[in-house]
Order: C-alpha cells, then structure tokens, then sequence
C-alpha cells in the first residue's frame, strides 16, 4: 500500500507546490507593480539563459505572443484567477478565458465523434499526459512572472527593491 505523506509541502515537485509557487510569484509580481499601465508599450525581452525553447512533435512554438510587458501581466494575472476561482467564475460573468474555450471545443468533440473505447480506457495515461503538460506551463509561468517582476523593478520601479 503507498503511504501518502500527511504534510503536501514536503515533496517539492507535487502538483500542490507547483501551483503555490506560481501563484506565489504572480501576488509577488501584483505587490511589486503598483502601476501596471506603465508596462504599456515595454517590449517583452528574451530570457536569454533561463529559458530554453523545446519543440515537441514538430509544433511550432510561439515566443513572445505577448506584445509588451503589460500584456504579459494581464495573461499572468489571468491564468492566477482561472486557477483561484475556476472557470464557474468566469462563466458567470459572461468572460470566456482560452483555458475555458478549449475545455468547451474538446467537450463538443467529445459528444460529436464519439470516442473509441480503447481512448477512453486508457485514463491514467491520458491524466499523467496531462499532468506533465501541466507541471511543464505552471513552471515557465512562474519563471516568466518572476522575469517581469524582475524586470519591472530594474527598469521602471528601480535598481533599491532588487531582492
């Protein structure tokens, strides 16, 4: 029988620590800029070392979507409230997050193919495939929130509040 330890916070790569750490990084990120309109316009820079690009599957990957630092902030702060509050939210006040548009798409898919059954039984690989996906985005969202914290407090709230 696997014993599950009692206190989640002592295995650091759990799913639960993942998600604190993002979203520890993005309040961090909501505290230090107090005026997130001055990031209109900064150009959003490369992370020269500290990300490294992966292609899977030949999928192209897409750096940089984001025009500007301000933009980057919202879509940080977006995600953080999708995964405080769920999309229930969202739904209620008639927003539609892209996390929320795909889980609809994938769930009309669903009801219109019909899915074979040997898809269908294979759920433990289907949620590890996921949950690797999902320690992978929580992860480079939080290195991007530190980034622009970063960022902001070098170039626009000034060199005194580097930590």
């Amino acid at each position: 029988m696997m014993q599950i330890s009692s206190d989640p916070a002592s295995n650091k790569n759990s799913l639960i620590n993942v998600m604190h750490r993002f979203i520890a990084a993005t309040n961090n990120m909501d505290e230090t800029i107090m005026v997130p309109s001055l990031l209109r316009d900064v150009p959003l820079e490369e992370q020269e070392s500290q990300q490294v690009e992966v292609v899977n599957n030949n999928e192209p990957s897409y750096p940089n979507k984001q025009r500007d630092m301000y933009e980057h902030y919202l879509l940080l702060k977006s995600i953080k409230n999708d995964m405080e509050w769920g999309l229930l939210k969202r739904e209620m006040s008639g927003g539609a997050s892209f996390l929320e548009m795909a889980v609809k798409q994938e769930e009309q898919q669903s009801l219109t193919r019909g899915l074979p059954v040997d898809e269908s039984s294979d759920l433990e690989g289907q949620f590890h495939y996921h949950l690797r996906g999902l320690f992978g985005v929580l992860s480079k969202l939080t290195v991007q929130a530190d980034h622009l914290t970063n960022r902001y407090k070098r170039e626009i709230g000034g060199a005194n509040f580097m930590r």
